[in-house]
């Protein structure tokens, strides 16, 4: 199809000078009016919106709540297998850092699935790294049909496929599919992937329209924050989530958050985000959409998390492992990231329900419904 999210449309220094240029005058205008386009998003990201957080912040749990109730789905991810045949300058994975490999067998997959289900969990997140070989569509079949009887919603985070293969695996159960871009800025995407089939921008970048054309329920976007200027790339990905919600509308949407962490053989950061920007950003994005589910990862940290319950966030990990096998058998040398917050689910359980909201484990949809 050719009718596809044209990027070429949008000038990055163009994009960026127009958010930078904005002004106190805009973000008020924006937060003032009952449904906001790509423009107001721009203000409510720019620094001029930084003295308005407080503003934002309350109006951002106004409004999830009006929408999700004082509810937050909890998931975890499932990590199957870290070998990987790209190279990415930010991820412990990447083809030319030096870890042990290792791909989970049937014994070793429901093995960690019986760590998971103790925890209480019904939401999983199948992540791998990108081994069409070792870690190819057949695999992800067999991999869901072997935990589809204990989990109510299957997510996957792996390479992007074809339409067909995203078929076959709503067939055997799929749910949800998570790919993030990482950078939407195209002269730079290639110096963080300089090899593997991760380096095709434009393939990457029509993930999405392949997802929608095969029928996904729900897919996730995002930007590897850190890469490039947060800002500019958190706008292309509003963009592109407000493309695919005019094409594919009968398809749910998430946008999550991964900030870049520390990891083997890791870049340093190019644009440093802090706290109060990360809210700043999560709470934009719940303002000029209040249907898109906004999720955040244990690579943040406890005091963050604790504060951000109410104020945006739907959907949020914990007690998450990033190394294949690492709920029964961990093993801190396959790690693909350090993360942050490191505590129990039950812990957490306790913390969100003194904030006055309710942990979902089950299947978000029926809740909704």
């Amino acid at each position: 199809m050719n009718n596809r999210f044209n990027i070429d449309n949008l000038n990055w220094d163009e994009v960026k000078a127009s958010i930078y240029n904005k002004t106190a005058l805009d973000v008020e205008q924006a937060l003032s009016k009952d449904r906001r386009d790509l423009e107001d998003f721009k203000a409510l990201i720019s620094p001029a919106a930084e003295p308005y957080l407080e503003q934002m912040a309350q109006l951002s749990q106004g409004l999830t709540q009006k929408r999700f109730g004082k509810t937050l789905q909890m998931y975890i991810p499932l990590y199957l297998s870290n070998e990987c045949q790209n190279i990415c300058t930010y991820c412990g994975f990447s083809l030319d850092v030096k870890i042990p490999r290792k791909t989970l067998s049937d014994e070793e997959i429901l093995e960690e699935v019986k760590v998971i289900k103790g925890l209480g969990y019904d939401h999983v997140l199948i992540v791998t790294g990108e081994a069409n070989k070792t870690v190819g569509v057949e695999y992800f079949k067999n991999a869901i049909r072997l935990i589809k009887p204990y989990f109510s919603h299957i997510a996957i985070e792996v390479q992007p496929l074809e339409v067909d293969d995203y078929k076959e695996l709503i067939d055997e159960g799929l749910n949800t599919v998570l790919v993030y871009q990482e950078t939407y800025r195209e002269e730079d995407y290639k110096k963080h992937h300089p090899k593997g089939r991760k380096s095709n921008f434009q393939y990457r970048l029509e993930t999405h329209d392949r997802l929608g054309e095969a029928g996904i329920h729900k897919m996730g976007l995002g930007v590897l924050i850190g890469l490039e200027d947060w800002r500019v790339d958190s706008f292309f990905c509003a963009a592109h989530l407000n493309y695919l919600e005019r094409k594919f509308w009968q398809t749910k949407y998430t946008v999550s958050f991964p900030r870049l962490r520390p990891c083997a053989g890791g870049i340093e950061l190019k644009s440093v985000m802090t706290d109060r920007q990360l809210l700043q950003l999560i709470c934009a994005y719940r303002i000029f959409n209040e249907e898109v589910e906004l999720s955040l990862s244990t690579r943040e940290s406890e005091n963050f998390r604790n504060n951000v319950i109410s104020l945006g966030i739907t959907s949020i990990s914990a007690d998450s492992k990033t190394d294949p096998g690492g709920y029964a058998n961990p093993n801190a040398n396959l790690e693909q990231f350090e993360i942050d917050d490191n505590r129990p689910t039950s812990e957490f359980v306790k913390v969100i329900k003194e904030k006055g909201y309710d942990p979902v484990f089950k299947d978000w949809d029926p809740v909704l419904q």
